[in-house]
């Protein structure tokens, strides 16, 4: 099992299920609720998050290993890692965020991970649940009423205050 320095909890599913969705509901809701969040999401694909033109993409591309861009709002660290021949652990990732401010660290993705994790599943979908062959899926999130056997919980899709109820006593139980 992964560990954190602060309670950690994910949420899995295949592409379109809905999950990305339900984090930016949740994330809103736990924020009223006043908890520090920290977000990691897994990219299956290269991605930028400066542009050609930009002063930090043109930096970096000219052969910067790291670029930090800061403002009095916020900064970011850009990483390059060419060598490296396979995606980052979650556990690697975990330790580049700064846990001494957080209450919960949500996941998006690295499903095959060891982690706790809730599983975003829509009954129309042509794939197989995943909390059949992944004990660290502690709850289901679909659309109601679901056939489960054993003790997963099942949480409605479409109430996301119940989904929080649900995440905060997570956080509740799981504090260091």
């Amino acid at each position: 099992m992964i560990e954190a320095p602060c309670p950690l909890l994910g949420f899995v599913g295949y592409s379109g299920s809905g999950k990305t969705t339900l984090l930016t509901q949740l994330i809103a809701l736990l924020r009223e609720r006043g908890y520090q969040l920290g977000v990691i999401k897994h990219a299956h694909h290269q991605f930028d998050i400066d542009h050609p033109g930009k002063d930090s993409y043109e930096l970096r591309h000219a052969g910067a290993g790291q670029m930090l861009v800061a403002s009095q709002n916020r900064w970011a660290l850009i990483t390059e890692t060419p060598q490296q021949e396979h995606d980052p652990q979650l556990g690697e990732l975990i330790a580049k965020l700064d846990c001494s401010e957080l209450d919960l660290i949500l996941v998006e993705g690295f499903k095959h991970e060891t982690y706790p994790k809730l599983e975003v599943y829509r009954e129309v979908a042509s794939h197989s649940p995943l909390y059949v062959d992944d004990p660290h899926i502690i709850a289901l999130v679909t659309e109601l009423p679901a056939d489960i056997d054993g003790d997963l919980s099942v949480l409605d899709i479409n109430n996301p205050p119940a989904i929080a109820d649900f995440v905060e006593a997570f956080i509740q139980q799981n504090r260091g």
